[in-house]
C-alpha cells in the first residue's frame, strides 16, 4: 500500500481536480501542500459542479481534507468557499478539514500590493491573478508573515502588523496606490478569527499518526511543474515550488511518505496568462481545441491559450517532478481531427535543441519541431477500456509515453469521474 502525490506537468488546468477526486475514493486523507486560492479545480459529480480553490478535492468524496503549511491561506476566501460548498451539500467542519496552524495568511494588503505591482509592470506584466499569493510568499521568506496561529495571540498580531504595514505601505505609496491602516487590518482579522481558528491544528502530527495507522494519504498539488518558481518558465511562474518533492515539506512529512508520483497532462497543451508557450496555436485548430475543451480558467475565467502536446517540456516535468506515471486527460478533445501533432524538439537560433532554455529571451525565441500523426474519426469520449479506443488514439498515447519516458497509467476520456481507464492503480505500487 502506498501514498500518492498528484502534480501537474504542464502549466496547470490539466484536469487534476477530476483525477484527485477519482483517486480520493481509494484514499483516507487528501492534502493540499502548496499554492493558494489562485489554483482552481473543477469537479463534475452528477448534476453538481464544484469549483474549489483552497479546499482539497477529497472533501467532495467525504474524505478528510488537509491544508498544509506550504499553502498561503486567504481566510476570507476560504470561508467563502466553505459556505459555497456547504450550500451544495458538503460537510466541512474542524473534524473533516484540518489546516496547519503554521500556514501563512493572505491579507487584503497582499492583494493590493500584487495588483499595484502588476499594473506598474505595464507591457512586462507577469499575468498574476492579483490575489496576493506572491506577496504573501515573500513575507513568509522575509519572516514577517502573519500565520494562522497568530490570530490566537493579540500581542503577536499587534507587532507583526506593524512590520507588515511598514513594508507594504511603503511599496503601495511608492506605486501611487492606497495604503492601509493597522486598525482596518486588525478588524478584518478579528472578524474572521473565530471562524477559522477552530480548523487550526498540528497537521504534521496528525499526518504522522495517520501514516503509522496505515491510512492512505493523497497529496494534491496545485498549478504545475512549468509554473514552478525554480523549474518553470521563470519569471512567468507561480510563487511556490510545485514539484512532488514539496509535498513533504509543505505538509510536514518525511520525503519517503509522498509515495507514487502521478503527473497529470492534457493530450494537448494550454496556458493561462503571460509567458512562453512554444507549441501554441493561433489558428482555427487552436480555437477548436479551446471550444471543445471549454478552456477557461477556473479561478480567473480567462480563456486559455491552446496548442499541441509539448513532449520536450513534459519530459522535463517527468524528470524534475519525479513522476512515476502519467494521467492523460481530455483525449476526447482531439476526436475528429484529420491529424494530430506532438512537439518533439525545438530550434533555437537555427540550431536543434531537445531542451528548453532557462533565460527568458531564449525561451521567447524557440520554435517547435513537430511530429505529425494521423487523427481518428471515432469518438473516445466516455471510453472506459483500451478496447473502446480507436487504434490511432492508442498509437498517439503510446508515442507520448515513448517521448516523455513515463508510462500513461490513467486515461481520462470525459469530465465525468467514472470515464477513466486505469492501467495501474497508484495506491497499489
Amino acid at each position: 500500500m502506498s501514498n500518492v502525490t498528484v502534480i501537474g506537468t504542464q502549466w496547470g488546468d490539466e484536469g487534476k481536480g477530476k483525477i484527485v477526486d477519482w483517486l480520493a475514493s481509494r484514499a483516507d486523507i487528501v492534502v493540499r501542500f502548496q499554492g493558494g486560492h489562485n489554483a482552481g479545480h473543477t469537479l463534475v459529480v452528477g448534476d453538481q459542479v464544484y469549483k474549489l480553490s483552497l479546499l482539497p478535492s477529497g472533501l467532495v468524496r467525504g474524505k478528510t481534507g488537509v491544508i498544509g503549511n506550504g499553502v498561503v491561506v486567504d481566510p476570507e476566501a476560504l470561508l467563502t468557499e466553505i459556505d459555497r460548498v456547504t450550500a451544495q451539500g458538503l460537510t466541512v467542519t474542524p473534524e473533516t478539514l484540518w489546516i496547519a496552524e503554521n500556514a501563512p495568511l493572505i491579507l487584503p494588503i497582499h492583494a493590493a500590493t500584487d495588483r499595484a505591482r502588476e499594473a506598474a509592470r505595464g507591457e512586462r506584466k507577469i499575468g498574476t491573478t492579483g490575489r496576493g499569493i506572491g506577496p504573501a510568499y515573500e513575507d513568509k521568506v522575509a519572516r514577517r508573515a502573519i500565520r494562522l496561529c497568530d490570530l490566537a495571540e493579540p500581542e503577536t498580531l499587534d507587532w507583526k502588523l506593524d512590520e507588515l504595514l511598514l513594508h507594504h505601505n511603503t511599496l503601495l505609496a511608492g506605486l501611487g496606490a492606497d495604503t492601509f491602516t493597522k486598525q482596518a487590518l486588525l478588524d478584518h482579522l478579528n472578524r474572521l478569527a473565530p471562524r477559522v481558528l477552530p480548523f487550526a491544528c498540528s497537521v504534521w502530527e496528525r499526518l504522522d499518526e495517520a501514516r503509522r495507522a496505515g491510512r492512505r494519504i493523497l497529496f494534491e498539488g496545485a498549478q504545475a511543474v512549468m509554473l514552478d518558481v525554480d523549474h518553470g518558465t521563470y519569471p512567468f511562474v507561480t510563487s511556490s515550488n510545485t514539484i512532488a518533492a514539496v509535498a513533504a515539506s509543505g505538509s510536514g512529512v518525511g520525503p519517503s511518505s509522498i509515495g507514487f508520483v502521478l503527473g497529470i497532462a492534457k493530450a494537448y497543451a494550454t496556458r493561462v496568462g503571460e509567458g512562453p508557450f512554444p507549441s501554441e496555436l493561433h489558428d482555427e485548430t487552436g480555437r477548436t481545441l479551446g471550444q471543445r475543451g471549454h478552456e477557461f480558467g477556473t479561478v480567473t475565467g480567462r480563456p486559455r491559450r491552446c496548442g499541441w502536446f509539448d513532449a520536450v517540456l513534459a519530459r522535463r516535468a517527468v524528470k524534475v517532478g519525479g513522476v512515476n506515471g502519467i494521467a492523460l486527460t481530455k483525449l476526447d478533445v482531439l476526436d475528429g481531427l484529420d491529424e494530430v501533432k506532438i512537439c518533439t524538439s525545438y530550434t533555437l537560433d537555427g540550431k536543434s535543441s531537445t531542451s528548453f532554455p532557462a533565460s527568458p529571451a531564449a525561451q521567447a525565441r524557440v520554435k517547435p519541431v513537430y511530429e505529425t500523426m494521423p487523427g481518428w474519426s471515432e469518438t473516445t469520449q466516455g471510453a472506459r477500456t483500451w478496447a473502446d479506443l480507436p487504434a490511432q488514439a492508442i498509437k498517439y498515447v503510446r508515442r507520448i509515453e515513448e517521448l516523455i519516458e513515463a508510462p500513461v497509467t490513467l486515461l481520462s476520456t470525459s469530465p465525468e469521474r467514472d470515464d477513466t481507464i486505469l492501467m495501474r492503480d497508484p495506491f497499489e505500487d
